[in-house]
């Protein structure tokens, strides 16, 4: 009910404090303001009035209201000072306003606060005209709501206008008591303007980039802070370990010590050379210092790494004695051990689950669940690796840790990420409902690799990774940015200089050299001939099943058809691909290996047709044992360098009275011939005819004469010769061991299971050691060093060798992860050689040929491969083609190789743990807020700033990142953005999304090609805005854009809703409340916005 005669003024029937203020100012007039809050939008409704003052006294009643300006509580008072009327097309017109705010108070305002916070609660407005005196007090504050001065929703206040004249003059001294107190209140204009200026002033790209980050991370970093205090209360910080970690390893340990306590895993996934070994160390340390019991898991090679460190080992070179590490440690292998010794360790006796804590090292190993062996009855006799560390290990006993660390690991499938992170969840699939909002593991990864498969399938994407990464989800990006860590060297350069600089920059990476030896020196034999001869291998010593008569055996071929589209007469034709395959790298990796491996398949044949003959000689019974194993006598040799490419084992060994031996016989006997006469032309190029090892011999002489010196001044003779083969190490063992003696050289080989040198002891760590002394802390023992080591990649991970400089590749492995892996053992932080480099030995100059060469017969080992697992149907078209189309994007990566040395994320059509997660931009915000973090934190949102993106021309648009008001704190709410509550959009200003708000990574990294480096507002661009835009008053453009955007995040919310409903696969799924639904811009507060254009030619 309407009184207007009243003297109370509530902002509704009974008027308001703004028509209070509007009737009274006039020409000349003197304010005095008690308010908690000021919005320039308060200013704006009554700048007509404000600026015929004489001048006004303003005084806050909490000193925090700077603070409280930015604050993100869902209060709408914190906000009122940019965005009172809580409409996000406010904030885009808020500079022009903020100017004159700020030029109105430099001329006409002072501005005081209290300096206690909770002092002084009362709201007051005094006028004085020429000696007449106005007041109200009450409840107001000076915003547009608290004022009355909104078309709609303002607030109730409770104020009474003040009439006695005695009463207003004793408000005006109390007034003047409380100004002129200065141990209660201090001076503050200067704080307010400045304040202003942040939205009136033009701001730099690279500053609303790192807002952005900081907005996007707040609550990032007060947890950070939270575990700080945890790490100091365990004095982790005096530790040795502790204090040899470069900055960016102890960021990484308090990262994964964050995830480990919150998720109970974690997954490590730095790249080479990054040192995840000591990281690892300084974890462990903490779990111990809270008295944790520890299991380390390492692969058998890298065990001497590992058991330096234990006190119990009273490893006399032990950097940390003094930390005195309690550690378990056993390889992976003892997990197929039930009994027996391992280093000291009775395997027997062995209590499996009794740790808090399993660090698992090459974790990529245990990415495969295989199936357990058993016995003809069903009946398991044996379990895999995997799953006795999942049963005995982590699932019984106490509560299980797991930390993971591996460059890769991530193959070819998002199955072997489910795999590993079920080692971390005891494999249940809700593990993560209640930290991550991931009610079901299995069903979300079995979602993402069906993305990850039509994606790899999908011809004209060209493998552009940006594409996948805007399929799989807000959940996808929430799990894996949970549980992992991923840095790339890229990283450590960037985010980590002034360290950089400190302990010397990683060696500079020279240009692979290209160099391309001939088979044979003489010209008879060429690559090309033998790899066209090899092709037409037909090996019928590995296809029994081509050979079948019984009937019986007939029907059950047929069986495993129909049951499984492929049987074992498949499976052993696609097994000719992959010997082809082998002999192929054999031959590539040189022809003493060739000559090898014809010589023991030739011997195979003999094998089985002596065999045949006594079969057919003496007629024997079934009983008797005449019986075709392929895991006998026809299967490729077990060799440790061909495990790559045998995949296959018979399911149904034959007996020879099923088979037709008269024409399997005359069959083996002409590829006898054919092999033999391929072994002799083979056979005969020697070492004098070997250009391969020519080379070789003359790199090694140009290497021992010419040396690079490090940057301690010291000369370098050290080179690293990887091969694939143990047949070619051993051959180059002995035949370039002369040419050591005669340049003084100390050479060795070592592979899985053979080491050679002439130094002693004669093992396999020892000659590491040897060739390392420096790197692997033991430089102060003295005696022989290794110049010259020859290895498989049995040492390709894991291995520090970094005091040599030079790796040449003696062949080209087909994978190109490998090529890098290799290159990592001497391309590592705290190298003190000043530069490295990679050698490498192609078959021939003609890539192309070599290449196509290569797809036709790796192709067919990789449909082996899909027929062994059981991943595919080899036998479809598309499975070929999809197979070739895999071949096609490795061999671009090696024709990358062959022009620079790459990491793990330049290989483009690969996937790393890098993609999924924040870490990167974390990372770079913690060395922004080092310098500017206050500057930061006094910034109001709804700030901008206008750039243009020569890196990457792209269309005209905007960045909008906002965040949802309304947004349900109950995390096992599905979201549509993998920020929840923020939402990052790139529109182009067509309103077409380009980058939607489940597109975090391509929307930030877009940001930061925009942004970053612009560190001053680029003048030109805002003038060309503030003319389109009209200073700000003309928005209506971006209005568009940003409903346009507020109208997508609604829609993606829906079927993000709707495809949940069906992918929980529990009971536990849950409907947002209608009242957290984002659905229009009033749910919604603009943070920050970089609008991108492009510069107008001048005339």
């Amino acid at each position: 009910m309407s009184n207007r005669n009243t003297r109370i003024r509530d902002n509704h029937d009974r008027g308001t404090v703004g028509d209070f203020l509007k009737a009274n100012i006039e020409n000349g007039s003197s304010l005095s303001v008690v308010s908690a809050y000021f919005t320039i939008h308060a200013f704006e409704a009554l700048k007509a009035y404000l600026w015929k003052i004489d001048g006004l006294r303003f005084l806050f009643g909490e000193p925090d209201f700077i603070k409280n300006l930015d604050s993100r509580d869902t209060d709408p008072k914190v906000f009122k000072i940019e965005d009172e009327g809580l409409q996000l097309n406010k904030p885009l017109q808020q500079r022009p306003i903020a100017q004159e705010c700020a030029d109105w108070i430099e001329k006409k305002v002072e501005i005081k606060s209290t300096r206690q916070s909770n002092l002084l609660h009362g709201k007051m407005y005094h006028i004085v005209n020429n000696g007449v005196e106005k007041a109200v007090m009450g409840s107001s504050n000076f915003t547009v709501q608290g004022l009355g001065l909104s078309q709609s929703n303002n607030n109730i206040e409770l104020n009474l206008e003040v009439e006695d004249s005695q009463d207003r003059r004793d408000l005006k001294a109390w007034f003047d008591d409380v100004w002129n107190d200065d141990e209660r209140v201090e001076d503050v204009k200067k704080k307010v303007i400045a304040r202003l200026e942040k939205l009136g002033d033009d701001q730099a790209p690279e500053f609303i980039y790192y807002k952005t980050l900081y907005e996007l991370f707040r609550d990032d970093l007060e947890a950070r802070m939270n575990n700080e205090q945890k790490l100091e209360d365990t004095h982790l910080y005096d530790t040795k370990i502790w204090d040899k970690l470069y900055d960016f390893q102890k960021d990484g340990v308090k990262s994964v010590i964050a995830r480990l306590l919150r998720h109970n895993g974690c997954i490590l996934a730095d790249s080479v050379g990054l040192g995840k070994t000591y990281t690892a160390l300084a974890v462990i340390k903490f779990f111990e210092l809270r008295n944790d019991r520890v299991l380390v898991l390492c692969p058998k090679k890298l065990r001497e790494n590992w058991a330096l460190y234990p006190v119990y080992y009273s490893q006399r070179n032990n950097p940390f004695e003094d930390d005195k590490f309690g550690y378990s440690l056993l390889s992976h292998t003892d997990l197929s051990r039930y009994t027996g010794d391992a280093d000291g360790t009775d395997l027997a006796g062995f209590n499996w689950s009794n740790f808090d804590l399993v660090v698992i090292d090459e974790s990529h190993n245990f990415r495969n669940d295989t199936k357990p062996k058993r016995d003809d009855a069903g009946n398991i006799t044996h379990h895999s690796r995997y799953t006795r560390l999942l049963e005995e290990v982590i699932k019984e006993g106490a509560q299980t840790k797991v930390l993971m660390l591996s460059a890769t690991p991530v193959n070819t499938s998002l199955i072997d990420l489910r795999n590993q992170i079920y080692l971390m969840t005891e494999k249940r699939e809700d593990a993560f409902q209640k930290s991550l909002g991931i009610s079901n593991i299995r069903a979300l990864l079995g979602q993402a690799q069906r993305e990850f498969k039509a994606w790899e399938d999908d011809k004209d994407s060209g493998r552009d990774k940006s594409k996948l990464l805007a399929k799989l989800g807000a959940d996808f990006f929430q799990l894996l940015g949970g549980v992992s860590i991923a840095r790339s060297r890229r990283h450590i350069e960037n985010f980590y200089a002034d360290e950089i600089g400190r302990i010397g920059e990683f060696p500079e990476q020279l240009k692979p050299e290209n160099h391309h030896p001939l088979t044979d020196l003489t010209g008879a034999l060429s690559y090309k001939y033998l790899a066209d001869q090899i092709e037409k291998f037909s090996l019928s010593v590995y296809t029994p099943s081509s050979y079948v008569i019984s009937k019986a055996a007939i029907q059950r071929l047929a069986k495993e058809k129909q049951d499984f589209r492929f049987n074992q007469l498949d499976r052993e034709k696609f097994l000719i691909g992959m010997m082809q395959t082998n002999f192929l790298k054999r031959l590539e990796s040189s022809a003493h290996s060739l000559t090898e491996t014809l010589e023991r398949t030739i011997g195979k044949i003999d094998a089985l047709l002596e065999k045949i003959a006594r079969y057919e000689q003496n007629q024997q019974t079934p009983q008797a044992g005449a019986e075709i194993l392929l895991d006998d006598d026809i299967l490729p040799e077990d060799d440790e360098d061909d495990e790559e490419f045998l995949v296959n084992r018979a399911r149904h060994p034959y007996h020879l009275r099923e088979l037709d031996c008269a024409r399997w016989k005359k069959d083996l006997i002409k590829d006898r011939e054919t092999l033999t006469e391929a072994w002799k032309s083979v056979k005969g190029i020697t070492p004098e005819r070997d250009g391969k090892l020519r080379a070789i011999r003359e790199h090694i002489r140009d290497k021992a004469q010419n040396p690079l010196t490090d940057k301690d001044g010291e000369i370098n003779r050290k080179l690293l010769v990887f091969t694939t083969f143990k047949d070619t190490a051993e051959y180059l063992y002995e035949n370039l061991s002369d040419l050591a003696a005669e340049l003084s050289l100390k050479v060795a080989m070592v592979s899985g299971d053979v080491t050679r040198t002439q130094s002693r002891p004669n093992n396999f760590n020892a000659i590491l050691t040897n060739f390392a002394p420096r790197a692997r802390g033991r430089a102060e023992e003295g005696g022989d060093e290794i110049d010259l080591l020859i290895a498989t990649d049995c040492i390709s991970e894991g291995q520090n060798l970094q005091d040599c400089d030079t790796v040449l590749n003696y062949d080209i492995h087909w994978n190109p992860v490998r090529i890098i892996q290799r290159f990592g053992r001497i391309d590592r932080i705290g190298s003190r050689n000043k530069s490295v480099r990679m050698i490498n030995y192609w078959p021939t100059e003609d890539m192309e040929v070599y290449l196509r060469l290569q797809s036709r017969v790796e192709a067919r080992m990789a449909l082996a491969d899909a027929a062994a697992t059981g991943t595919d149907d080899p036998l479809n078209e598309s499975a070929y083609e999809q197979a070739q189309m895999e071949l096609n994007f490795r061999n671009q990566q090696l024709k990358q190789l062959r022009e620079e040395v790459l990491d793990f994320d330049d290989l483009s059509d690969g996937v790393v743990l890098s993609d999924f997660t924040l870490d990167y931009f974390f990372t770079q915000l913690l060395r922004y807020l080092e310098k500017n973090k206050k500057e930061l934190e006094a910034t109001p949102n709804g700030v901008y700033a206008v750039t243009h993106d020569e890196n990457r021309p792209m269309e005209k648009g905007v960045i909008f990142f906002l965040r949802q008001r309304n947004a349900s704190t109950d995390i096992q709410r599905k979201t549509a953005s993998p920020l929840h509550p923020f939402y990052a959009v790139y529109i182009r200003n067509t309103g077409d999304i380009r980058y939607g708000c489940a597109n975090t990574r391509q929307v930030l990294d877009l940001f930061e090609s925009a942004a970053v480096g612009k560190i001053d507002s680029l003048q030109d661009l805002c003038i060309q805005f503030d003319t389109e835009t009209k200073n700000g008053e003309n928005m209506g453009l971006y209005n568009g854009l940003l409903k346009a955007v507020i109208d997508h995040i609604s829609r993606a919310h829906t079927t993000t809703q709707t495809n949940n409903m069906g992918l929980s696969g529990t009971r536990d799924f849950e409907l947002p409340l209608k009242s957290e639904t984002p659905r229009d811009t009033g749910d919604f507060e603009l943070v920050t916005w970089l609008v991108i254009t492009t510069p107008q030619k001048k005339n």
